[in-house]
């Protein structure tokens, strides 16, 4: 998952990555017969250590779902802060898996459901107005400064998309 976040998926070789894993080439094609399969192994692993990461932080960061539909972009500015950013891997993979019959990018569209859905639940736990709206908007909030801060190495795009999803999480209050 390493070489693949720093350095993206097609540049990174099976050479590379059975010389790193210390295995050789014939164990690392034993479990995984092409590249793609050990591709899309890395994303759903990943998967499940960031979604599960990702929502533990957001709930130690704040008790009431209103807080945590804010606390989203605490949460994201710590990631975009630490040393190993390197963007999406989510994004990165259908960047370079396009095609839309892909599995690579059907498990990357999946991901980001399961994200938007995450958003959504808190939503509906805070009893907002349109709570498929507002995480549709919070979800677009969250992507637009994760690659803003991919692609400026400035972390501070959580911050402004916080304010952006504040004014939201009111607009959605006030005619509740």
């Amino acid at each position: 998952m390493r070489l693949f976040a720093e350095h993206g998926f097609h540049a990174t070789g099976i050479d590379r990555i059975a010389r790193e894993a210390a295995i050789s080439k014939r164990t690392l094609y034993q479990y995984f017969r092409t590249k793609d399969e050990l591709i899309l192994a890395a994303l759903r692993h990943k998967d499940g250590l960031f979604r599960n990461e990702f929502v533990k932080s957001v709930e130690a960061k704040a008790t009431e779902p209103r807080q945590r539909l804010l606390a989203i972009f605490d949460v994201a500015n710590d990631w975009f802060d630490s040393q190993d950013f390197f963007g999406c891997m989510f994004i990165n993979a259908v960047g370079e898996h396009s095609s839309a019959d892909s599995p690579v990018r059907r498990a990357c569209v999946e991901y980001k459901r399961l994200v938007r859905n995450y958003i959504l639940e808190l939503a509906e736990a805070a009893r907002l107005e349109r709570p498929e709206a507002l995480a549709d908007e919070l979800a677009l909030l969250f992507e637009g400064a994760t690659v803003t801060a991919q692609v400026s190495g400035d972390a501070s795009s959580a911050a402004v998309a916080q304010r952006v999803a504040t004014f939201l999480v009111e607009r959605h209050t006030a005619s509740s």
